[in-house]
């Protein structure tokens, strides 16, 4: 599959689990909701705090598999390099981010509060390889 395609299939598609790596090597899994930015990247919102957050920091390299609302349908595998944007640089991303998944929010000063309580930032993934998919 081209990374176009897996751009497009991750912008109807947002459910997906993201893998890192510990410090041990061993996987780490997290459900997650992604989406696609205007470069083409996948982006993903999370908690500063997070441990994804911190294998990323010691480790860029991720893997995500992103499915359809149904789980047992079409799915695509992508893998690539993570770069994390903080806040306050975050904050109008994180709005391009809720805007990709679910369109426009009825509060966005309420949204922006809550990003920056909740110190949510974004992680942008440059896809390197696409696949395996549904199809092998």
């Amino acid at each position: 599959m081209q990374l176009s395609k897996a751009s497009d299939f991750a912008r109807g598609h947002h459910h997906a689990v993201m893998h890192t790596y510990r410090r041990d090597g061993q996987p780490q899994l997290s459900p997650v909701t992604v989406g696609v930015n205007e470069a083409g990247q996948l982006i993903v919102s999370t908690r500063e705090t997070s441990v994804k957050v911190r294998n990323l920091r010691r480790d860029p390299r991720v893997s995500l598999c992103v499915f359809t609302d149904r789980f047992f349908g079409d799915w695509i595998q992508v893998d690539g390099t993570a770069t994390l944007l903080a806040l306050p640089d975050a904050l109008e991303p994180l709005v391009e981010y809720y805007r990709s998944i679910s369109g426009e929010h009825p509060d966005w000063d309420e949204y922006r509060q809550a990003m920056v309580r909740d110190q949510r930032l974004l992680v942008q993934v440059d896809v390197t390889r696409v696949g395996p998919d549904f199809h092998g």
